[in-house]
């Protein structure tokens, strides 16, 4: 293989790196420091280009509301078992992160596709009749839970009104078309309609539709939360870490689980 062909093999727009001199996306490091805040610098690294500041700024809500759910989540769990085995902080981020599948962090990317569908099936029916449609087509293949909607632990998720709140301001400032947000609320209107307990939009839900409105792609969505739930995940690690237990297990010693044998 010639040089040239190396060269090729590796070949990124992502990123320039010589001898004293780092650019990224074109734009020198040295210019970045210092003047971009980090959601930018993901919308810039993931996209190519630089965001506008309101466009950041729903962005970094997003992905601020996605940080954490405590111990009760598989991945929080994961990393503080796995910080108490003698590894480093890396490989107890790295077992959490990658717990984060189609059943515990993948509902963000799902429910892009959902509002997807609903959009397309939107093009030729009023957004009620396409909300109906596509619902009655997700429960048809076997879905029983929709994606981004209702909570095993909250009734309402505190994390959705704030969020979806901001993305009506961004609707009204030109910054999204809110057509993924009328998409989610059609679907939340369709699966309380007939209900006496609510099944609200639930965390997945309202990131998804920030992450649809500002164009990210169905599969972005879980990238990125994958990004905001790390934070989460290396507060926990290191917390754990400080407090000194060595092995521990997903419940206390005393509690024996039950033999099925």
């Amino acid at each position: 293989m010639t040089d040239t062909e190396a060269a090729a093999w590796w070949g990124t727009a992502v990123s320039r790196i010589e001898p004293d001199h780092i650019e990224l996306r074109g734009i020198p490091v040295a210019d970045l420091i210092g003047d971009i805040t980090f959601g930018a610098m993901i919308w810039l690294m993931v996209r190519g280009d630089r965001p506008t500041a309101r466009q950041a700024s729903l962005l970094e809500a997003a992905l601020v509301a996605g940080v954490d759910h405590g111990p009760h989540a598989p991945s929080i769990a994961v990393a503080r078992m796995a910080a108490t085995c003698g590894v480093g902080l890396n490989n107890a981020m790295a077992s959490a992160v990658n717990t984060l599948g189609d059943s515990h962090g993948g509902a963000g990317q799902q429910c892009v596709e959902l509002l997807d569908d609903i959009l397309r099936a939107a093009a030729t029916a009023p957004l009620a009749d396409a909300a109906d449609q596509v619902i009655a087509a997700w429960r048809a293949r076997g879905v029983r839970y929709l994606p981004g909607f209702g909570h095993r632990f909250h009734t309402r998720d505190p994390r959705r009104d704030p969020l979806l709140g901001l993305v009506d301001q961004a609707v009204a400032d030109g910054t999204v078309t809110g057509h993924h947000l009328k998409a989610a609320l059609a679907v939340e209107t369709a699966l309380n309609r007939g209900r006496s307990r609510p099944v609200p939009m639930n965390i997945d839900g309202a990131t998804a539709v920030i992450f649809a409105e500002l164009g990210f792609p169905a599969a972005l969505a879980r990238g990125l939360f994958v990004l905001s739930r790390s934070v989460g995940i290396l507060a926990h690690a290191w917390e754990e870490m400080g407090q000194g237990r060595r092995n521990k297990g997903p419940i206390p010693p005393a509690i024996r689980p039950a033999y099925l044998g």
